[in-house]
């Protein structure tokens, strides 16, 4: 797993060993920063359900302002500030360890812009995610959900609206924006 490009390129990312953090796929990563390439200037982030952390930091290294890491597992934190002092990104990166649900609460009404939400699958925590995220994004911001293809997920949430939707294989993922 490494940083695609930004002032972190080719940093080579480490990750949690066994099967509880699934980072995502390569493809999968190329494909949504793709998406989101002219957005990342400045970007206030968070990398709910973070894992090892390689999504909110390609998009520091892109340029991004800052990062929110949200994990509720000792080690995933532990990885994620490792990641964070190997690119040397951490003084834009802040890393909660705790309920991601509790965390997203914290935020202001329109404080975040970009929010990538990469939840255990099959739980359900992805609409709930969505629900928690309703009105804290930034109008014409964006929530990157990235779940099983077997999952549904509504047209819209509160104040967000599926924009578009990709598949990689038996991963969907959805790109809801808010309501300017």
């Amino acid at each position: 797993m490494r940083v695609i490009t930004g002032k972190a390129r080719g940093a080579s990312l480490a990750s949690l060993p066994g099967e509880a953090t699934r980072p995502t796929g390569a493809k999968v990563k190329e494909g949504i920063f793709s998406a989101l390439q002219f957005e990342m200037e400045g970007a206030r982030v968070f990398d709910m359900f973070a894992g090892t952390g390689q999504m909110g930091i390609e998009a520091l290294s892109r340029g991004a302002a800052s990062c929110v890491f949200a994990d509720s597992s000792r080690e995933a934190a532990d990885v994620i500030r490792s990641n964070l002092m190997k690119t040397r990104l951490s003084d834009e990166a802040e890393v909660f360890r705790g309920d991601a649900f509790v965390r997203a609460a914290r935020f202001a009404q329109g404080s975040l812009d970009i929010v990538f939400v990469d939840p255990p699958y099959r739980k359900g925590l992805a609409l709930r995610a969505l629900e928690a995220l309703d009105g804290k994004v930034s109008p014409g911001g964006c929530v990157v959900v990235e779940c099983s293809v077997e999952e549904e997920l509504p047209e819209t949430v509160g104040g967000l609206s599926a924009a578009r939707s990709y598949r990689y294989s038996s991963v969907a993922v959805t790109v809801y924006r808010a309501d300017r």
